[in-house]
């Protein structure tokens, strides 16, 4: 009997000093240049480089080793790099998750002194200046310099950013440039297409409306979106969005153009800059770039929940101190394939997930947010399109929470947070949305890949 604990012993003991490398097949030696360098260049350096949206580079090897305990603690606990949905759960294109090896690499090469390696570092991959597809047909810049104020507080504002063609024409991809990397956060762009003749000067009124607290109709009135006889021009919404270090859904050729007419302009709701201890200004810009003609399959979009097509339920009140769970159901009403899907909540979220349920009762899983962050709302695009039978119930749900125990809730103590009855709201009101684009089914659609191919851009 001893002798048995004591072979137990031994085994138990010999296991727990194992090398971590037995469980993922490390190296006896991990060193920047070989193993850590690929990791970094991949899922970091789109942000954390010159002129990128991140505060620091993450380039070269002395970049990275002089925070390399702070990467390991933050890829450790799946902080960095931002992205929130579950890989475990649906697959998009342009994710960027680390793998458990992955993260093990990274603490091991800090465990083992952080070594640069033999040989050169491998060359980071090319950020072009100005775009990522290369020369637009149009650039499209913001009127006026905006004034970020140094107190240290998030900015939320409306912007109007006019402009005039020589006649109507079809955009095949609009990508918004920052021009404050370090302060822009986020930006939710929409196309106003004038009538010719009901528009006098798509210049005249405000082009920034800031501290918008006010009703969504004062805020129109103030940019003078209106045509000249008061009624209200077409408006195509989120035609183009933007968050650091994600890129504009590029859909295959003949999916998805937009028209734009001679006398247009990009709305900018929600357009976020995050805290600056000092003032900074802001100019950011869009890059255009035209279509040979209209799109063969234009996209359609449903808006599931606040203000949208179908119900949330219950209610969405949450008291103090509450942790809540909603839902929305929609009913699809013919054979569609998904592209892009957009699940949005503000700033006491706590989780959301979707799926659909087939007529025939299989489950199609779409998104998986285990942890919400109001910070990081991604347009999530499939890596196929995404056939959803006619007669699936597209299920929705989201958990709130309104506690102190919320490091996002915006009161201390908590007070009761609602959802707005119009289309009047502040970042502190909550809502429940999911948004998708899709495509009436076509066979064969679960075949075309949506992986971006930037070389239809570049001339």
């Amino acid at each position: 009997m001893k002798y048995s604990v004591w072979i137990l012993l031994t085994a138990l003991l010999a296991s727990c000093a194992q090398p971590e490398r037995q469980e993922f097949n490390l190296p006896d030696k991990v060193t920047f240049n070989e193993h850590v360098a690929p990791i970094i260049h991949q899922n970091c350096s789109p942000c954390h480089r010159p002129n990128g949206g991140a505060p620091f580079q993450m380039i070269t090897y002395r970049d990275v080793a002089k925070r390399a305990k702070m990467i390991r603690d933050v890829t450790a606990d799946r902080y960095m790099p931002p992205w929130p949905a579950d890989p475990h759960y649906q697959s998009f294109v342009g994710e960027r998750f680390l793998s458990d090896r992955q993260i093990a690499l990274l603490a091991k090469w800090v465990k083992d002194g952080r070594e640069e390696g033999d040989g050169t570092t491998p060359e980071p991959p090319e950020f072009p200046d100005g775009s990522m597809f290369g020369k637009p047909d149009l650039v499209v810049r913001f009127q006026d310099s905006i004034l970020i104020k140094g107190n240290n507080l998030d900015k939320f504002m409306v912007i109007k950013a006019p402009f005039e063609l020589s006649k109507d024409t079809f955009i095949r991809l609009i990508e918004f440039v920052p021009g404050n990397r370090e302060l822009v956060h986020h930006m939710n762009g929409h196309l106003i297409n004038y009538d010719y003749d009901r528009k006098s000067d798509v210049f005249e009124g405000n082009h920034v409306v800031t501290d918008v607290d006010g009703s969504t109709m004062e805020t129109y009135q103030l940019l003078s979106i209106a045509h000249n006889d008061g009624t209200f021009p077409t408006l195509t919404p989120s035609v183009s969005n933007y968050l650091p270090g994600v890129l504009p859904a590029i859909y295959p050729e003949g999916i998805g153009n937009y028209k734009v007419n001679r006398k247009a302009a990009f709305l900018l709701k929600n357009m976020h800059y995050g805290p600056s201890p000092t003032d900074a200004y802001d100019r950011s810009y869009f890059n255009v770039f035209y279509s040979d003609g209209p799109p063969k399959r234009p996209t359609k979009e449903w808006l599931l929940g606040t203000l949208g097509i179908s119900e949330v339920t219950p209610t969405l009140v949450v008291p103090p101190n509450e942790v809540m769970r909603v839902e929305t159901n929609f009913t699809v009403p013919q054979d569609v394939s998904l592209l892009t899907i957009n699940p949005h909540m503000h700033l006491i979220g706590r989780s959301f997930k979707a799926w659909a349920v087939t007529p025939t009762g299989d489950t199609i899983p779409l998104i998986s947010i285990p942890k919400w962050d109001f910070r990081w709302q991604y347009f999530y695009t499939f890596r196929n399109m995404l056939k959803i039978p006619k007669g699936s119930v597209i299920h929705a749900e989201g958990v709130y929470d309104n506690s102190n125990g919320n490091p996002n809730n915006p009161f201390d103590p908590p007070k009761t947070v609602v959802e707005p009855v119009n289309r009047d709201m502040k970042t502190t009101d909550e809502m429940f949305q999911f948004i998708i684009t899709y495509l009436p089914y076509q066979a064969g659609d679960e075949n075309i890949r949506l992986e971006p191919d930037s070389s239809l851009f570049k001339h």
